[in-house]
């Protein structure tokens, strides 16, 4: 194979902490070699939105979109590319516009995993289409609101089956609760379900590519409080659970970027939101995870381009389908078989060696980019543009000591 450089688009909102630190981290990468004598050479480039010809070619490799999960100009042009040009995507707009939230929890549940009891109920107010009243009057069902969640039971929470950033989610405790959520729904549709009284911990697993890791999270808390740093807030059956649910959520849906929110309470694990198409990864949120998160989308994107990995634009539901619908089989056996077919889908093993063989030099240098003058500066400028201007002093020291303390232990690792 010739030597060859590799476009990554990135695809953008109003993020820029972490694209920085990611296009920090490309130009140190250097050359990759594949298999067969090749070097393979990275460059990035923030994706504008103009008009596109469906016939002009593509020029990126690999886009990694946070962008079109409301933006439909781009989400086009995603689609166009993928289908056309064969270009990479962390994620595949096909199935996040397709699937939603709804059918995350309807194909968990038919794979058996412990999630709540859920209703759609209809929206509150009509929709804006010419046609709704006709159809309303003559097929739309009167129905008991107050007797759907007395069926479930409180508490409850009431959220849209397309959620996001936890946008129009109320925590329902009694009928007055039930009643004014309702009413603010306005023309969202929503899901009633069932709380998770009494849990344990609250975790949440971040998956990019072959790679997971599991937080301890407080959603109560404010943006920077939420991720605690814990190694051993879970036991280590129920971690492998939750990094099994997680993984099987995104091999099922073809998702390659994508966090999952599992709620533990004694041995049961039930997940509760793992449809984010656009998952957080601020540094001022994630702090000590940060780094991690940048080297697992370097060497995922990496892994991908130099390999030849071709995209699973749509989902097949047979394999995961002829796994649940066993009835000799355990809820632990079965949780087995979806790890197996999750790591086969992401090649988690030839992911591992390609790492070990290719990338060996990457945690090294991102450690040594996380220490450096540069970083503290995107760091510094970061908490200026987020933080009002009294607490700024307070959050870069208190940003300072968390990635600090992330070089520490990441030294200490790698010295092993």
């Amino acid at each position: 194979m010739s030597d060859v450089t590799h476009l990554v688009g990135l695809l953008l909102g109003t993020e820029d902490d972490w694209p920085t630190a990611f296009e920090a981290l490309v130009r140190r990468l250097g050359t990759v070699a594949d298999g067969s004598g090749g070097q393979h050479a990275y460059a990035t480039e923030r994706v504008t939105i103009e008009p596109f010809s469906l016939r002009q070619g593509a020029r990126h490799d690999l886009v990694i979109d946070r962008l079109a999960y409301w933006y439909f100009v781009p989400r086009e042009w995603l689609k166009k590319v993928a289908l056309m040009d064969d270009v990479y995507l962390l994620n595949s707009p096909f199935t996040f516009q397709a699937m939603e939230k709804h059918a995350a929890y309807c194909a968990m549940m038919r794979l058996g995993l412990k999630v709540p009891e859920t209703v759609l109920v209809p929206y509150k107010n009509p929709v804006d289409h010419q046609k709704y009243v006709y159809t309303a009057a003559r097929y739309n069902r009167p129905f008991d609101l107050e007797a759907v969640a007395d069926g479930l039971g409180y508490p409850l929470f009431m959220k849209p089956y397309d959620g996001g950033a936890w946008r129009g989610v109320s925590m329902v405790r009694d009928r007055d609760d039930l009643h004014r959520a309702y009413d603010e729904s306005g023309e969202m549709l929503m899901h009633l379900q069932q709380a998770v009284t009494g849990y344990d911990v609250f975790a949440r697993s971040l998956s990019i590519g072959a790679e997971t890791t599991v937080m301890k999270f407080d959603p109560d808390q404010p943006m920077h409080a939420r991720y605690s740093v814990d190694h051993a807030f879970l036991e280590a059956g129920t971690g492998d659970e939750v990094v099994t649910i997680g993984r099987t959520v995104n091999a099922f849906f073809r998702w390659e970027f994508n966090s999952c929110e599992t709620l533990v309470r004694g041995r049961d694990v039930h997940p509760i939101d793992y449809a984010n198409a656009c998952p957080d990864v601020a540094i001022t949120s994630l702090h000590y995870y940060f780094p991690w998160a940048m080297r697992a989308l370097l060497k995922w994107s990496v892994y991908c381009t130099v390999t030849g990995r071709r995209p699973a634009l749509h989902v097949d539901t047979a394999p995961w389908f002829a796994v649940a619908d066993r009835d000799d089989l355990s809820y632990e056996e079965k949780l087995r078989e979806y790890r197996a077919l999750a790591d086969a889908h992401f090649e988690v093993e030839r992911y591992q060696d390609f790492c070990d063989s290719r990338l060996r030099h990457v945690d090294a240098m991102v450690l040594e980019y996380v220490e450096s003058a540069d970083f503290d500066a995107l760091l510094v400028d970061t908490v200026r543009s987020t933080f009002p201007a009294h607490e700024h002093d307070h959050f870069v020291a208190h940003y300072r000591g968390l990635l600090g303390q992330w070089a520490h232990d990441e030294r200490a690792r790698l010295s092993a």
